[in-house]
């Protein structure tokens, strides 16, 4: 997951959670969280019980998170977030728990002659870890057009541009979907696994050299022992564990959104 898509992810959290973006650029932002966000992720529960039982005044964070640091002065202040980072796995994890399915409308205008028609689309984030004794992880974003089953990818960075509302306008005609969701869910689950056939996985032959060395080191010391003890078994077992390959692919999040 690259610098600008972290970017936009953070953009389209905070902005669907009603968390003010105070100032920034493409390269960090300063977020006003509400007081319901920052109970949610910024750990300080007592603080907020002595609010609450003092009647005293909420004074939620104000958070600034930079997404590439490299394109800022050394002097910016700020958490740094990148894809496996303890803020961003939070933030994956409050999104879960928020609810992982939205359906949003695109927003249109109430001065327009004739009524817009809006198309479903399904949108799904993925992410694919990667593990033997190194681990990788990729954020993969795709979307489905529920009338015509074309296929893109980037899709949370297409929904970025748009401005979405929880609640459709009056105005607006919903094109009623072909392709019901779960068949759609369907075709994206098989896009997601021929991206990662079509990968390199030169990473998991590797890996499995060194299991083989590893292995190798072990069989000679215990070399000439009939009966090897229980430490021997255990310690393949561990061997196994840490170097054998391993997909997993996991839903972040999703929705259905209708956009023009």
């Amino acid at each position: 997951m690259y610098p600008h898509q972290v970017h936009d992810y953070l953009q389209k959290f905070f902005k669907e959670n009603n968390c003010e973006i105070v100032h920034g650029n493409e390269h960090y932002m300063t977020v006003q969280l509400t007081v319901d966000m920052d109970k949610k992720i910024m750990n300080r529960p007592f603080h907020w019980q002595y609010i609450e039982n003092t009647n005293g005044i909420p004074d939620p964070v104000q958070l600034t998170l930079i997404t590439d640091q490299t394109k800022l002065s050394k002097n910016m202040k700020g958490e740094v977030v990148h894809f496996g980072s303890p803020r961003l796995n939070q933030l994956f994890q409050t999104t879960n728990k928020l609810g992982a399915y939205v359906q949003m409308y695109e927003r249109v205008s109430n001065n327009l002659e004739t009524r817009p028609i809006l198309t479903p689309w399904l949108g799904v984030n993925y992410k694919v870890s990667y593990y033997c004794d190194r681990t990788k992880e990729m954020l993969y974003s795709l979307g489905i057009n529920l009338m015509t089953g074309e296929v893109i990818n980037s899709f949370q960075e297409s929904l970025v541009t748009k401005e979405l509302d929880a609640q459709k306008s009056e105005r607006a005609f919903l094109l009623p979907y072909i392709i019901k969701p779960l068949r759609a869910l369907d075709r994206l689950d098989a896009v997601i696994e021929n991206i990662i056939q079509q990968e390199d996985h030169a990473w998991a032959e590797e890996a499995k050299s060194r299991w083989q060395k590893d292995q190798a080191i072990l069989e000679h010391f215990y070399e000439g022992v009939e009966d090897k003890p229980e430490c021997y078994e255990m310690e393949k077992r561990a061997m196994e564990e840490q170097y054998e390959a391993r997909i997993k692919i996991d839903v972040v999040n999703g929705g259905l959104f209708y956009m023009k």
